[in-house]
């Protein structure tokens, strides 16, 4: 048997492909999915069969892709009307080269969630590996709220049984395979280590050490944001999203050539680090780093205007088109040839935003200018610490959030480290605000420079 990882950064995504003498399976496949054919091909194995986990929130499935290229069967949970595939049943099996594969239905996450449990026969009875999708993660358990506050207890007590009824009695050595690794917004403390075993779970993750009634208050407490695009994804995930054939090629514009996009409404992403976005960009772009793309556009970009692309250097446009696919953005018409440079060389207009030090800041507070201080943090990193007088609004409602922001006063937005930040300063700035600052480095350079903390 062979099993492999294939990791979408950004996103935290993980999946996997396994093989077993000439046939394979893919779990939870990415929509851009040249990397399990390619993985079959070198193995000189064909994909007989795709399982989903749970109809997933964060980004697109690519079951129907893979499918579209490989001929294989889809087959994912119970309890939604999915317009593509086949609904398994709790217990039933599967056999692909010599190993068996058991579907586990794992509720809890999502009603649908399913797990599934590999075993091989050569090596007896017990199950090797489970992938257990966003049920459990290593280090932490999947989120419970989509469903809003009033199923919240119902899913956490689900998602409790799911873990300690079906999942751990499969035995403390089967290795653990998630659906998702750190930073994904699935989960609330994800381990950065991604290998681990039932059994170490079992005895280190810090919510399984809770007794159900513990376990269940716990997740029901628990905040995570919701960005507005998970609805789109629910969408194409449950209806099965358009086929792309191959990633799209965005066309390499000239300053006049972007300029006309932008005339007839296309969006523009400067995917440019926070310090190069402020010392000159072109007025009315969103800036979100590169490396941030899976995170933040999925918050302010919609998805019936194309969009185009202001990046560091053209080799990244292909990892930029990758995360933007894998959110449902195939609109991307273009990208600036030769970047912001050619378009100050030909004298276009460019704006600039506002940088500044943790230093700079500090002497201007001190100094009693009337500045507003926005953090734009998470919730629970805001109440661990901020800066003193500093107002608070999560980065995702900034836009339905304007009317609380004073419009006449210097702003100076901050985050961890001045990537959300630049985003939010550029959407001001978008609305009208005039004097706006990112502040560099954020609350982890404030921490540093061991100014005072606010609480």
């Amino acid at each position: 048997m062979i099993l492999e990882k294939v990791k979408s950064e950004g996103l935290a995504h993980i999946s996997y492909f396994v093989g077993s003498e000439n046939e394979a399976i893919v779990i939870d496949p990415r929509r851009d999915c040249q990397a399990y054919l390619d993985l079959a091909q070198r193995e000189g194995m064909k994909i007989q069969n795709i399982f989903e986990t749970h109809r997933n929130e964060d980004y697109v499935i690519g079951s129907v892709e893979l499918a579209h290229f490989t001929g294989a069967k889809i087959y994912h949970g119970p309890g939604l009307d999915f317009r593509y595939g086949q609904t398994l049943k709790d217990g039933q099996e599967f056999l692909f080269g010599k190993i068996k594969v058991t579907a586990i239905h794992t509720p809890g996450h999502t009603d649908e969630s399913m797990s599934y449990a590999l075993t091989d026969p050569d090596a007896g009875e017990e199950p090797i590996v489970v992938f257990t999708g966003d049920a459990l993660f290593v280090g932490d358990v999947g989120r419970i709220d989509f469903y809003g506050s009033k199923e919240a207890p119902r899913m956490a007590e689900k998602l409790y049984n799911s873990i300690f009824n079906k999942l751990l009695p499969l035995g403390d050595g089967v290795i653990l395979c998630p659906a998702h690794g750190a930073g994904s917004v699935c989960g609330g403390a994800i381990s950065k280590r991604e290998e681990s075993t039932l059994g170490l779970e079992r005895a280190q993750n810090p919510i399984l050490q809770n007794n159900k009634e513990e376990f269940i208050k716990f997740k029901v407490a628990e905040h995570h944001e919701t960005p507005p695009y998970f609805r789109k994804m629910e969408q194409y995930n449950l209806n099965g999203p358009p086929i792309l054939g191959h990633l799209p090629n965005p066309e390499p514009l000239s300053p006049k050539e972007f300029q006309s996009q932008m005339k007839l409404g296309a969006i523009v992403v400067d995917a440019r680090t926070p310090s190069a976005f402020g010392g000159a960009h072109i007025g009315g772009s969103y800036s979100i780093r590169l490396n941030r793309l899976p995170l933040y556009a999925g918050w302010v970009l919609p998805y019936d205007k194309p969009i185009i692309l202001v990046l560091e250097d053209s080799r990244y446009l292909e990892m930029a088109v990758r995360y933007l696919i894998r959110l449902g953005y195939d609109q991307i018409a273009g990208y600036l040839r030769d970047g912001i440079e050619a378009w100050y060389n030909e004298a276009l207009p460019t704006e600039r935003l506002g940088l500044l030090t943790v230093q700079e800041l500090k002497r201007r507070l001190d100094k009693g200018d009337d500045l507003v201080v926005l953090d734009v943090r998470e919730k629970g990193k805001w109440a661990k610490g901020h800066i003193k007088g500093a107002h608070y609004i999560y980065a995702g409602h900034v836009e339905r959030s304007l009317d609380s922001i004073p419009v006449e006063r210097p702003i100076v937005v901050v985050c961890n480290t001045g990537n959300h930040a630049s985003l939010v300063a550029s959407i001001l700035r978008r609305e009208g605000f005039g004097e706006v600052y990112n502040l560099l480095g954020g609350m982890t350079a404030w921490q540093a420079a061991k100014y005072t903390l606010g609480k």
